[in-house]
């Protein structure tokens, strides 16, 4: 057999082209290439991404709620009361369901399901040209930081060379078992200014494993044009198209059949059974639950989104993401957290009644209905805001109620999936302003996403020149599960 020097191994795209080329050697024995690319796709099945015996392995899907535009933690989860006055803020901390955790004022929901979470307050990195947030939002969600910062911490526009989105990989690598999207993003994109969805596509691993985008407001009608069959198509003539299609990929020839087999069935197959089933479409349609449910959740678009990133995770997709409904470097009177000229009139009177209502909804229903138990829920923005009011930490104006951005201290939630439950993990300084204990970097957090998920983070990946690449830079932590 014809071998090529070097190490062997899979990737996440089945197997390496050293393995491929080596495997050629085997037609010499009768076996031929298309059995060769039915060997490659089924490496690419969800054991050849498993990690190491012993791994928690206990989730089975994710939700990531993305606050975009870096929320205060001093002010929201991290509350100084002994701090000065420029420091601490308006809000006065109060007690939470865990002895010991205390949380601000503006979230008393929240506080009383403390013992269902895990409180990261040691989230931190050194910022590499990643001070704005487009840069800082790329790093979180794919675990690796951009090659290219502009000194504002801007990036260029989504590219087919960027790293995936995790949810990207998580999809590819642990396909839902039915006919069920793998990976859904709302109500709205990341962005930036006029950089629109940076981080948030499959990059490298195509389009085709892009997130199902639903962009649209869950607290108003919501449009399924593309989940829904044309009235002029009935459910007969969907099956007689896809019978006919698999006619055709019956008659080519073994080499065209294979590929087929990937690019068209794969694909078609999916949407077929997606339409046909209409399971997403139930999953999205909140007319099903009750005004009490809804309600719980909150009437506005965050508290919508959340109750129908639960009903997507019962019927079978593995991530979900929820972007905060306003983008960074928005208006914070609206609705951003980006609280440069105004910090403490928008957070009590707008963000966390929002937030506390919607999380705190989140986190009961789940473990109500058992969903914890095996799905991860991470909670979390790009970074945290200056200790210090009015000060410039990132070449932006800040009023002297406002504060600016901070990566370099800030807070996280995880609950689920074999994580422990009424715990606080790391801690910060006196000032909220640096970690105090076990400091976690993001792209650990996303390590410890895939951990939980039983697929190896150091697992080897070719990037867009089919270089072969760690999944993410980061290390798992294994102090976040019970």
């Amino acid at each position: 057999m014809l071998s090529i020097p070097g190490r062997p191994g899979r990737t996440c795209d089945g197997w390496s082209r050293r393995e491929l080329i080596r495997a050629g050697g085997l037609s010499l024995l009768g076996v031929s290439l298309p059995q060769i690319l039915e060997m490659e796709a089924k490496a690419a099945s969800p054991a050849a991404a498993r990690t190491e015996p012993g791994a928690p392995a206990k989730a089975k899907s994710v939700i990531m709620v993305f606050l975009q535009g870096g929320p205060s933690h001093i002010d929201i989860w991290d509350p100084k009361p002994d701090a000065p006055s420029n420091i601490r803020g308006e809000f006065k901390p109060i007690k939470t369901k865990v002895d010991g955790i205390q949380v601000s004022e503006t979230m008393p929901m929240l506080a009383g399901v403390m013992d269902r979470v895990t409180l990261i307050r040691s989230m931190s990195y050194t910022p590499n040209g990643l001070f704005n947030h487009t840069a800082a939002m790329y790093q979180m969600m794919t675990g690796w930081a951009p090659d290219k910062v502009s000194p504002s911490g801007q990036l260029e526009p989504p590219s087919p060379r960027d790293f995936p989105h995790m949810g990207c990989h998580i999809g590819q690598m642990l396909p839902p078992s039915g006919p069920m999207l793998p990976f859904v993003e709302m109500p709205r994109p990341l962005q930036e200014s006029n950089v629109i969805g940076k981080g948030g596509a499959a990059g490298f691993l195509g389009k085709a494993h892009d997130p199902y985008r639903l962009y649209q407001d869950p607290n108003k009608d919501v449009r399924l044009e593309d989940l829904t069959m044309r009235p002029e198509v009935s459910s007969e003539r969907m099956k007689d198209r896809f019978e006919l299609l698999k006619g055709i990929n019956g008659s080519m020839k073994d080499l065209e059949k294979a590929v087929s087999s990937y690019a068209l069935n794969e694909y078609y197959g999916k949407a077929y059974d997606l339409v046909l089933s209409g399971k997403a479409r139930d999953a999205f349609d909140l007319a099903k639950e009750t005004d009490k449910v809804r309600d719980r959740y909150g009437r506005v678009t965050f508290g919508q989104s959340l109750l129908m990133a639960r009903r997507l995770i019962e019927a079978g997709t593995r991530f979900v993401q929820v972007n905060w409904p306003s983008v960074a470097n928005g208006n914070p009177e609206v609705d951003a957290w980006d609280t440069h000229a105004a910090n403490f009139g928008p957070l009590k009177n707008l963000h966390c009644p929002k937030l506390d209502r919607g999380l705190s909804a989140l986190f009961e229903d789940m473990d109500q209905r058992g969903l914890l138990k095996d799905t991860l829920v991470v909670v979390t923005g790009e970074f945290g805001r200056s200790p210090k009011l009015g000060v410039s930490t990132s070449g932006n104006v800040n009023s002297p109620d406002g504060r600016d951005h901070w990566p370099y201290c800030y807070t996280a939630i995880v609950a689920g999936g074999g994580t422990r439950r009424g715990y606080q993990y790391g801690a910060s300084d006196a000032q909220a302003s640096s970690p105090a204990d076990k400091p976690l970097h993001p792209v650990d957090l996303v390590a410890t996403i895939y951990h939980s998920l039983g697929i190896n983070p150091r697992m080897e990946v070719l990037n867009d020149l089919k270089q072969p690449r760690a999944l993410v830079e980061g290390t798992p932590v294994a102090g976040l599960f019970a």
